[in-house]
């Protein structure tokens, strides 16, 4: 196992710029880092599985030592399959952390070789999330600070085709 990988994993459904943050920020901490794209079929997709792999690979492209990988299951089967000892999650605020605490908890007791880390984005990300992007955009909310500019471009071009149906 590798002490210098982390996973970074999510549905980054879209990627926002608070996630750029954390994968900054464990970019500098781990060196390499997979970001890894979760195909979760219980849940509600906005972009469809391949399309956010495909963002998050643009979005992410100038960062060095990032790299992207979808996958299913686990994310600790996940990590230790891609040989990582760390798992990357970030904390935006106090209510994430209910939830994130029993999911690290409960990682650790499947595979207690693999440790989960909490970082914090910047202030100015601190709120953002992909839920309230997927609604503000919809209302017609000015997002250009809140997304890198695949998923903006990828999100108007939505929004023009569910415009016209």
């Amino acid at each position: 196992m590798n002490k210098r990988l982390a996973v970074c994993p999510g549905t980054f459904d879209p990627i926002t710029n608070g996630h750029i943050d954390i994968i900054k920020r464990a970019v500098f901490i781990y060196e390499q880092v997979i970001v890894a794209v979760v195909k979760k079929p219980s849940k509600n997709e906005f972009f469809p599985y391949d399309q956010r792999i495909s963002l998050v690979k643009e979005s992410t492209k100038d960062i060095k030592g990032v790299s992207v990988k979808g996958f299913s299951g686990l994310v600790v089967d996940f990590a230790r399959k891609e040989g990582s000892r760390v798992i990357v999650r970030g904390l935006r605020m106090i209510s994430d952390f209910e939830y994130e605490f029993q999911m690290a908890l409960t990682n650790r007791s499947l595979c207690p070789d693999v440790e989960t880390t909490f970082l914090m984005p910047h202030p100015e990300y601190s709120f953002i999330s992909s839920r309230l992007i997927k609604e503000a955009v919809f209302l017609g909310a000015d997002l250009k600070k809140f997304l890198p500019q695949p998923v903006l471009k990828a999100l108007k071009e939505r929004i023009k085709n569910e415009g016209s149906c």
